[in-house]
């Protein structure tokens, strides 16, 4: 089993360049000791000074306390030995130099230093994981962990498995990336991964443009900034990052996908002239901005679901990565949607025949347009089986899981796929990171009328009883943050299970409202009227210790392996004579609101039921056999 990467942990950063001294920050801020290896005393010195200036900027921002800045500065060590920075260390993260040989040859230097637990992650962006695990003696234990200039803000993490990365090592750096405050996103092994796929291809379109005279270079910038809803366009993009790295990177994705993405000769005699994109010297055309538009969506919409085709990344993946990555206001299915998908594969299509072959679309794309589909489906609740455990995921991380309309209406069919399910025995509701849900979402919430306000209450209610109902026990596991909507349908699980150090409460007369979807009601029950008028009055979330206290959290367990902990538990219960389990649940919730009598005639007609079960036979008959119940659920 894969040791969690828990703060407090020893990580290893070799490389003190910019984005080295980036992650190395970012770890810190994470509660994470770090040691960062660059080759000589001057490159460590460069990197500390960047990583000072940045939390001095942030300092005098007011988005740090001085005393904050001074504990993140003393979690981080330098040193020019990498057998000494990665010996102890439960992760190692290389950020040298996007060069081959180099990678190869320090992998090749730490490997007999490196531990038998230690995982090990690159972070290329455009070099093939798997190629570099080779050069390793544990590629069940190598990943991709590629983080975003400038790492030490930018919240994305792209995480790559290669062929032989265990899938425990992935999820590790995925909870890794998580517990750094990052937007983690899972992508394949394939050139350019996710966002280099088709954001360098963007950039690159736009020096075509430019060749082809298509439109002005301010026209151009313009409408990128427009149509993808970005504070900058592509050449100024190009201008702040480096021109030589898009050339570079789409020279690279030309060797694996063609001509298509071949760089235009506008961009690479830019590259080699060392100067700036002039576009601010050219005026914009406001009759070419139309044509320049379609090129651009054509373009990324083809190769977003050639993304999703190709099983490099889910699609709600693509659209978090253009969101969180590149801080566009839509993602490209996103895009798609609002368009109609009959006219996003056209505008694909059109894009497509420029390149006679070279650049497919997606046949998805293509059927979906076929039977008229308004919309791309985005899930935001997403089920993972394991073993005979269903995990139920809300899953936008990039805000802290906020449940809106869509999140609850899947919470609703999920929970009802689940009732029928023959092969599950347990279901865990919790977040896809180790957050559960910040609240509900109030950038949709603001713009409602109060008639849409009731609605929307009432559709958080129908998902809670989808979950209480739900035949089949139900725990919700709680990390980071259950607030607002997010705790209103914890609660509607049978049991809360909440990781140390989360917050609970149930804020919403902060922000003029009042909890909605039976969180009130539920709780009442749970703690009595006096408690739950405290935490609904004030506003003011409790930590988990104390809701374990107050009675509203059942258990308590470490948040490094809380969902180990929690996927035990319920294979416990899962364990358990199916019909006992769900018939005792019946017993219990219906048990609540009738006179004791009632309850109790409830609970003893039902328990003589279970003495006509298969299961009861079986039970009794094992135990008295002392061997292990083999229960059917019949």
């Amino acid at each position: 089993m894969t040791k969690p990467i828990a703060p407090g942990a020893s990580v290893a950063v070799l490389g003190a360049g910019t984005m080295g001294s980036g992650i190395a920050q970012a770890c810190a801020m994470g509660g994470y000791s770090v040691r960062v290896r660059d080759v000589d005393d001057a490159a460590n010195a460069r990197g500390r000074e960047k990583i000072a200036a940045t939390l001095a900027g942030a300092v005098e921002r007011k988005k740090m306390t001085p005393a904050r800045r001074d504990d993140v500065l003393a979690r981080i060590a330098f040193t020019t030995d990498a057998s000494a920075a990665v010996r102890g260390a439960s992760l190692v993260i290389e950020a040298v130099f996007e060069e081959t040989s180099v990678k190869e040859a320090l992998f090749r230097e730490i490997g007999p230093a490196v531990g038998p637990d230690t995982l090990v992650a690159t972070n290329t962006s455009s070099l093939s994981v798997s190629s570099l695990a080779r050069t390793v003696s544990f590629p069940e234990r190598f990943a991709g962990l590629h983080f975003f200039f400038p790492a030490a803000i930018n919240k994305l993490v792209e995480v790559v498995g290669g062929e032989a990365t265990a899938p425990a090592t992935v999820s590790e750096l995925v909870r890794f990336s998580a517990r750094l405050g990052k937007v983690p996103i899972e992508v394949a092994d394939r050139a350019g991964f996710c966002v280099n796929r088709f954001f360098v291809p963007y950039l690159n379109e736009a020096a075509r443009l430019a060749d082809e005279g298509a439109a002005s270079l301010a026209t151009i910038e313009e409408v990128g900034r427009e149509t993808f809803g970005a504070t900058l366009g592509p050449f100024e993009l190009m201008n702040v990052t480096g021109i030589p790295i898009a050339f570079h990177s789409e020279t690279s994705l030309a060797a694996a996908f063609g001509p298509a993405y071949a760089p235009s000769p506008g961009l690479e005699r830019q590259f080699r002239s060392g100067a700036s994109w002039p576009w601010k010297s050219t005026a914009v055309e406001a009759e070419k901005k139309a044509a320049v538009r379609d090129r651009f969506l054509g373009l990324t919409i083809g190769i977003a679901a050639r993304i999703v085709e190709e099983g490099i990344a889910r699609a709600e993946a693509v659209d978090r990565s253009a969101v969180v990555g590149l801080r566009r206001r839509w993602g490209p299915f996103t895009q798609l949607s609002t368009l109609g998908v009959a006219e996003g594969y056209r505008l694909a299509e059109a894009y497509a025949e420029r390149w006679s072959g070279s650049f497919p679309v997606s046949r998805e794309l293509q059927e979906r347009a076929g039977r008229n589909e308004r919309a791309w489906p985005l899930s935001f609740v997403r089920v993972e089986r394991r073993g005979p455990v269903a995990w139920v995921l809300l899953d936008r991380p990039e805000v802290l899981n906020a449940l809106n309309s869509d999140v609850l209406e899947q919470l609703v069919l999920r929970f009802r796929e689940l009732a029928s399910a023959s092969d599950v025995r347990a279901v865990v509701l919790a977040g896809s990171t180790p957050v559960f849900a910040a609240g509900a979402d109030i950038a949709e919430m603001a713009a409602k009328t109060p008639a849409e306000g009731v609605e929307f209450g009432f559709v958080g209610q129908r998902a809670a009883e989808e979950i209480e109902k739900c035949p089949l026990p139900v725990i919700a596991l709680v990390e980071g943050y259950a607030l607002g909507g997010g705790l209103e349908i914890a609660l509607a699980a049978d049991f809360i299970v909440a990781a140390e150090g989360s917050q609970l409460g149930l804020p919403e007369v902060t922000v003029g409202i009042h909890p909605g979807m039976g969180g009130a009601t539920r709780l009442v029950r749970l703690i009595g009227r006096a408690r739950t008028k405290q935490l609904v009055y004030t506003g003011v979330p409790v930590p988990a210790e104390e809701a374990l206290r107050l009675g509203f959290v059942a258990r308590l367990v470490p948040a490094s392996t809380a969902r180990d902990d929690v996927q035990a538990l319920a294979e416990t219960i899962a364990s358990r004579a199916p019909l006992g389990v769900q018939w005792a649940k019946r017993v219990i919730d219906g048990g609540l609101d009738v006179p004791l009598a009632t309850a109790l005639r409830l609970e003893a007609e039902s328990a003589g039921r279970t003495f006509s079960t298969a299961d009861r036979t079986e039970g009794m008959r094992a135990f008295l056999e002392r061997r292990k119940p083999e229960f059917q659920g019949r």
